[in-house]
C-alpha cells in the first residue's frame, strides 16, 4: 500500500518550490500517494489537477500575533546579547501605534517581551503559543481532517507561516511526523522560525550549522541538507527558448544587448526607482559611446507601488517592462502567487540578458547560473532622508556573511562608478560569475538540480 504524503501550504509562498515543479511527480514515481493540504486561495486540484484537501478553517488564536512577534523580538534580543552583534536589532520592524487598536497590541508585544524577556522566559513562551493554538478551533478541525485522511508524513513547506501552527500540532498530537523546509537563503538568522516540527529541512550545510546556532533545543539528528528546488528551473534546458523567439515574443531589439533591472520590494529598498534611473543614464552613456544596449526591468513581483513609473514613462525608448507571470488572488502578500509560466520567463530572462543590476536580491544566483553577473548597489541616493531605510543595511545581514569574498558579486559602491563597471562586463574584463557560483553551492547546497529527490528521500527515510 502507498505512503501518503500530506504537502502543506500554509500560505503561497511554498506553491514555487512544491507545485510547480516537478517535486509532485517525483514522488508520485516513488510510489508515495501524495495529497496538497492546502490553506492557500489557490486551487491546487483544479490547476493542476492534483489531489488536495483543501483547510476552510483559518482562525488562529486571537492573540498569536502579539506573541509570534513577541516570540521574534525576544530571540533577536537574546541573540544580540549571546553572540555580542548587533546586527539582529536590525531585522526588527517598527512597533505600529497608528490608532488605539494598533497602540494596544504594540503594547500588549512590548509587555510580553518584558515578561518572557530571556532563555527560560523564550521556553516558556514558545510553550504559550502551542497552548493557545490547541484551543482554537482550526486545531480541532485539522485533526478531524488528519483522522479522517490518515497521512502517513506532514511536509509543511515553510517554516514561517503562522497559519501552520495549529495544523502542525494536530499531526503531532496524533502521533502523524512532521517536516517542514526552512524557506528562504536569510530566514534562519532573522528569527523567521514560528512552527516547531519533528524535523527540518535545509538548503546547505550552512543553514544547518545555523539551525543548530540559533536553535540548541534542536538536535543535528532532525536536521537533513537537501538543497532548495527554488532553483531547479535553471537545470532545465527545455526551458529555453531561442533568442529570436524570445526577443520577438517580448517586442525587444534583435540588434541590441539588454541588461536586465531586477526590482526590489518598498521594504528592502524604498529608493529602488532611482538605481533603475541611474542604470538608464549610464546606459544612454554607454550607447552614445557606440554599444547598442537595452533595459528589461523585471519587477519584484509583491511590489504594487506607482514608484517606477514616471522612469519606465519618461525611458520607454531604453526600458522594456517584462513583468513576472504571478497573479494576485487575495489582498495580502503572500496570495500574490507564480505562475509555473514564469520558471521559463525567467530562465530566458537570465539566458538573453548580457547581467542583472539590483538591490542585495538572491537574483544574483539565477543569473551565475547561466554565468552571468551582477551588479549589486550599494551607494545611497540623494533622496534618502529621515524615515527611510538606506539600502546599505541590507550587506551587513548575517547571510551575505556566506559570501566567499567580496568578488561574488560586483558591487558598486558609487553611482559614477556604475558607467565603466558595466563596460568592463559587456567588454568581458570584469565578472564575479566563478566567486559567484562558489557562493551559490554555500547557499544552496552541492546537489541544486536534486533537491526535489533529496527531500522525498528523507520522507522515505522518516516513513
Amino acid at each position: 500500500m502507498k505512503k501518503k504524503v500530506f504537502v502543506f501550504f500554509p500560505d503561497g509562498v511554498g506553491l514555487r518550490n512544491f507545485a510547480f515543479t516537478n517535486f509532485k511527480t517525483i514522488g508520485a514515481q516513488n510510489g508515495f500517494d501524495v495529497v496538497y493540504w492546502n490553506n492557500t486561495v489557490f486551487d491546487i486540484e483544479a490547476t493542476f489537477g492534483f489531489d488536495e484537501v483543501r483547510i476552510e478553517n483559518t482562525a488562529t488564536h486571537p492573540l498569536l500575533p502579539q506573541y509570534t512577534r513577541a516570540r521574534k523580538r525576544v530571540e533577536l534580543n537574546l541573540w544580540t546579547k549571546k553572540f555580542k552583534d548587533d546586527v539582529y536589532q536590525t531585522y526588527k520592524f517598527p512597533f505600529n501605534y497608528k490608532g488605539i487598536k494598533n497602540s494596544l497590541k504594540s503594547l500588549l508585544t512590548k509587555l510580553l517581551i518584558g515578561w518572557y524577556g530571556s532563555e527560560k522566559g523564550i521556553e516558556k513562551l514558545r510553550q504559550k503559543i502551542e497552548k493557545l493554538e490547541r484551543t482554537t478551533s482550526k486545531y480541532t478541525y485539522c485533526k478531524k481532517q488528519l483522522k479522517e485522511h490518515k497521512p502517513d508524513l506532514v511536509f509543511c513547506t515553510t517554516q514561517r507561516a503562522t497559519q501552520a501552527i495549529s495544523a502542525l500540532l494536530a499531526a503531532k498530537d496524533l502521533g502523524i511526523p512532521v517536516v517542514t523546509f526552512v524557506y528562504s537563503w536569510d530566514n534562519v538568522p532573522k528569527a523567521m522560525q514560528v512552527v516547531e516540527t519533528d524535523y527540518y529541512c535545509v538548503w546547505s550545510d550552512l543553514m544547518k550549522a545555523q539551525m543548530l546556532q540559533y536553535y540548541p533545543y534542536i538536535n543535528e539528528s532532525q536536521i537533513f541538507v537537501t538543497g532548495t528546488p527554488q532553483f531547479e528551473p535553471h537545470f532545465d534546458k527545455g526551458l529555453k527558448e531561442e533568442r529570436t523567439q524570445f526577443f520577438k515574443s517580448h517586442n525587444l531589439d534583435l540588434n541590441k544587448k539588454y541588461i536586465c533591472y531586477s526590482g526590489d520590494d518598498e521594504t528592502t529598498s524604498p529608493l529602488d526607482q532611482y538605481y533603475l534611473e541611474d542604470l538608464v543614464k549610464a546606459v544612454r552613456k554607454l550607447n552614445a559611446d557606440g554599444y547598442n544596449l537595452g533595459v528589461i526591468y523585471r519587477k519584484c513581483p509583491v511590489d504594487f507601488t506607482s514608484r517606477y513609473d514616471k522612469v519606465l514613462f519618461e525611458n520607454k525608448d531604453v526600458i522594456t517592462v517584462i513583468d513576472p507571470i504571478w497573479k494576485q488572488i487575495g489582498k495580502n502578500w503572500n496570495t500574490v502567487l507564480p505562475d509555473k509560466e514564469d520558471f521559463k520567463l525567467l530562465y530566458n530572462v537570465c539566458e538573453h540578458t548580457e547581467l542583472v543590476t539590483n538591490v542585495c536580491s538572491s537574483t544574483v544566483f539565477d543569473f551565475v547560473l547561466h554565468n552571468k553577473s551582477c551588479i549589486y548597489y550599494n551607494y545611497e541616493q540623494p533622496q534618502l532622508k529621515k524615515g527611510i531605510r538606506d539600502i546599505g543595511q541590507n550587506y551587513k545581514y548575517v547571510h551575505f556573511r556566506s559570501m566567499p569574498s567580496k568578488e561574488a558579486a560586483v558591487f558598486c559602491e558609487s553611482k559614477v562608478d556604475l558607467e565603466h563597471l558595466l563596460k568592463d562586463i559587456l567588454d568581458d574584463k570584469l565578472s564575479n560569475v566563478e566567486e559567484g557560483l562558489k557562493w551559490f553551492e554555500i547557499v544552496a547546497g552541492s546537489k541544486p538540480a536534486m533537491a526535489s529527490e533529496s527531500i522525498w528521500e528523507v520522507i522515505n527515510k522518516l516513513i
